[in-house]
């Protein structure tokens, strides 16, 4: 059973830094593809960022790369999303989601998702 909560949403200025955190209460979160998306208002789901089981491969979103950082620490079943330079443009609901397969941009949805927490940067 994989039940994700996020935290570490809130308001920030344009240019400034959050860090999202993401717990699987489950107890194999290690087998899980991990990966964060967002929903701004009236706009669809969007893929963010996606990090494989063991954390070395990694996968961004062109809106974020170079600002936007996903991590993980399987020891905490954990995932992070460390966002810097924020933009007016990043606000929306960000959730964060688990695949025992993969998680890309392109593909079938992940099969957990987190229930989300607001990001809002003002200008």
């Amino acid at each position: 059973q994989v039940q994700l909560v996020e935290s570490g949403g809130g308001l920030v200025q344009t240019g400034g830094s959050l860090r999202l955190s993401c717990e699987d209460s489950g107890r194999i979160f290690s087998s899980y593809v991990m990966g964060w998306f967002r929903q701004a208002p009236g706009k669809e789901r969007e893929f963010v960022a996606s990090i494989r089981r063991s954390g070395g491969i990694t996968d961004y979103a062109d809106s974020v790369k170079g600002r936007f950082t996903i991590s993980r620490d399987n020891a905490k079943n954990t995932v992070y999303l460390q966002m810097n330079s924020l933009k007016p443009e990043d606000t929306a609901i960000y959730y964060c989601a688990a695949d025992i397969l993969r998680i890309t941009g392109r593909g079938p949805p992940p099969d957990y998702w987190g229930q989300g927490t607001q990001v809002t940067v003002s200008s």
